[in-house]
């Protein structure tokens, strides 16, 4: 690995990876509620959220799945060296993958954990242009109190390859993320479409 390619992580690597921890426990508690992580570093390729939940989630235990697009020198470096995290190239060994949206259409082959250990999955994190843009949705669901409308810019097959891959308890919980946010969308969270 070349020293070249490092680029800084978290300026105060407990405190602000305690931040991420908690941005992601929030997001993932309060599905389609916005979480804002600040003063985080970025890494190209990388939304600034998308790196913190790397930095903050990802350790010598958690094997990760890049898609093509993230499949470069600096950030598998940077994961390497700040997470220490090993990289797979086989889907059904990682416990987290990281994918864009063009990725979303198919999601065979990642972990949805079993009946007795369901928390075993597969997490996904996604990163997105931006987190409003594409056809409104209402989550509905533990953590919600009636329901969130959400406009994901999302292809619309991705919801039923979702739904392929869900069967509680075992499915994919997933991070969205773009700039600075993130929202979570546990495996639990049930989707429909808007009603006039």
């Amino acid at each position: 690995m070349s020293a070249q390619l490092l680029q800084p992580a978290f300026a105060d690597p407990v405190l602000d990876a305690q931040r991420g921890f908690r941005a992601a426990l929030k997001a993932l508690a309060g599905p389609g509620l916005i979480q804002s992580l600040h003063d985080v570093p970025s890494l190209e390729g990388l939304a600034p959220a998308t790196y913190a939940l790397c930095l903050a989630l990802l350790d010598v235990d958690t094997p990760l799945w890049l898609a093509p697009s993230f499949d470069t020198p600096l950030i598998r470096a940077n994961l390497a060296f700040h997470c220490g995290c090993p990289l797979t190239s086989v889907r059904s060994e990682a416990q987290f993958a990281l994918l864009a949206a063009d990725d979303l259409l198919d999601l065979s082959g990642f972990d949805t954990g079993n009946d007795r250990y369901p928390d075993q999955s597969c997490t996904l994190l996604v990163q997105l242009p931006s987190l409003n843009g594409g056809q409104v949705l209402t989550w509905h669901g533990p953590g919600i109190e009636r329901q969130h409308s959400i406009s994901l810019p999302l292809a619309e097959g991705f919801w039923a390859e979702r739904e392929r891959r869900n069967e509680f308890p075992r499915g994919l919980d997933l991070f969205f993320s773009a700039g600075h946010e993130l929202i979570g969308l546990p495996r639990s969270t049930r989707i429909a479409e808007e009603r006039a």
